[in-house]
């Protein structure tokens, strides 16, 4: 008889995972979860530093969410939001609304991610092109930004190795620019004379303010590794936009409910966005569910508009159960604290990742803040090193993968922009479950160095 494992093998086919990865006898088969740690089949534990996909902010093993999803099936177990509505959409549509900053009012929901900021693509050419603006259609994006894998937000998303295969079939309609790590300015230049806004800026006058639709981007973008963006970085967005009326979308796929220590990063940055797109941990990945929460005013326009609504649908967008399980996961993370618990953590946590570092000469930096962070590593940080091209391939190619893997932590090990770790634990984490985790990254960190010793 064949094991879960070679099952897996035959008919399952990976995300992102090459065949050296998949087909070893060390697949792991998960098979259940608790609290910030994994067990798969064969008893091992391992902590989840990743929480799934920046996700499961609640933490594995909630039975309360199963019991929600339970009764709501149950109950009502599909119903459509076209041309109706039923009660978990509008309760969780509501408390977004009450969460969101500003303005943003009125949230259309799909299923992921990469559909949320499709959704979002095509709000802003629907708007414009119902207030008569039809020449607007491009959008600008950043260097090594992930906005998702359907071909339109492939399209806006700068991971030069992620769009390569799909080159002729993605919309020419996105301009990438540098992204904040990207910026060449002095430490103490003005925000609005940063490097990295005046490209923005160019861009959108480059190109004719009248052809642009949106600028996107994330409050603290992923690819490139956890990257903050400087004071004032976000409020100059938000000026560009105004003055030559672009639209701006702030996505928050990952940034969103608590990984930041607010139900939106957009909040902690003290900007209102036009559009903010979502996914991950608006259910705590206990159901999948995406959107996009939109100022209500653009909204307003759009309908009284000749055009009259949004083109746009799809069949699970505002599913029932997903929608009930977002008002359980919302309830239950404000009910318990869990923004609080970030903002109180994050300091503890950012403190032990940098004492950690401070004995590796592999680790050049530690970037982030919240619950997300990302660990660079060079060939030297007391000489500021680069990696050899040889030593950065073997590290991307499989050697850091095994050294995360021997580990038993769920940590990702990255090369989008930078060759490094990205850390992402659940947001029940305490310290307790943070001192393991850096322990672990302390032990990775000490077999890089010795790897490097032995093949400079």
């Amino acid at each position: 008889m064949s094991t879960p494992r070679e099952l897996a093998q035959k008919h399952l086919v990976p995300h992102f995972t090459k065949k050296g990865a998949w087909h070893t006898d060390a697949l792991p088969i998960i098979e259940r979860g608790e609290g910030c740690y994994l067990y798969d089949t064969d008893g091992n534990e391992y902590l989840d530093g990743l929480a799934g996909l920046f996700c499961v902010n609640i933490g594995h093993g909630r039975s309360d969410l199963a019991a929600v999803a339970a009764s709501q099936m149950e109950t009502l177990a599909f119903a459509t939001n076209w041309g109706f509505a039923h009660p978990p959409a509008i309760e969780a549509s509501t408390m977004i609304a009450g969460f969101a900053p500003g303005d943003l009012s009125e949230t259309f929901f799909v299923s992921s991610g990469s559909e949320a900021v499709e959704s979002a693509i095509k709000f802003a050419r629907n708007y414009h092109v119902a207030r008569g603006d039809e020449g607007r259609y491009k959008v600008i994006s950043r260097n090594w930004s992930y906005h998702g894998t359907t071909l339109g937000a492939l399209s806006v998303t700068g991971i030069p190795k992620f769009r390569e295969p799909y080159l002729p079939m993605l919309w020419d309609g996105t301009r990438h620019v540098p992204n904040t790590h990207q910026c060449t300015s002095p430490a103490d230049t003005p925000a609005n004379e940063l490097s990295c806004v005046r490209a923005i800026e160019e861009m959108v006058l480059a190109e004719g303010p009248e052809t642009v639709s949106m600028v996107i981007a994330e409050p603290i973008q992923n690819g490139g590794g956890a990257l903050v963006p400087p004071v004032g970085y976000w409020q100059e967005l938000r000026r560009i936009c105004d003055e030559h009326g672009v639209l701006l979308v702030a996505d928050e796929v990952i940034c969103s409910f608590g990984r930041f220590g607010h139900w939106f990063a957009s909040e902690r940055i003290g900007v209102v966005p036009d559009m903010i797109t979502f996914a991950k941990g608006v259910t705590s990945a206990y159901q999948p569910l995406g959107g996009v929460v939109i100022r209500g005013p653009l909204v307003t326009e759009l309908f009284d508009s000749p055009m009259g609504s949004y083109v746009h649908g799809s069949t699970f967008g505002g599913h029932p159960v997903a929608t009930a399980v977002a008002v359980a996961n919302m309830t239950a993370m404000r009910d318990e604290g869990l923004m609080e618990h970030v903002l109180l953590n994050e300091g503890y946590f950012g403190e032990q990742l940098r004492s950690m570092a401070e004995a590796h000469p592999s680790i050049r930096e530690v970037r982030g803040t919240g619950y997300f962070y990302a660990v660079e590593l060079c060939a030297d940080s007391t000489t500021d090193r680069d990696l050899s091209d040889a030593q950065e391939a073997a590290l991307q190619g499989g050697v850091l993968g095994g050294f995360v893997r021997d580990e038993r932590i769920t940590i990702r090990p990255d090369d989008r922009g930078y060759t490094g770790l990205t850390i992402s634990p659940p947001l029940v984490a305490d310290q307790a479950v943070i001192n393991d985790l850096v322990g672990r990254v302390d032990r990775i960190a000490g077999r890089v160095d010795g790897w490097l010793a032995g093949n400079d």
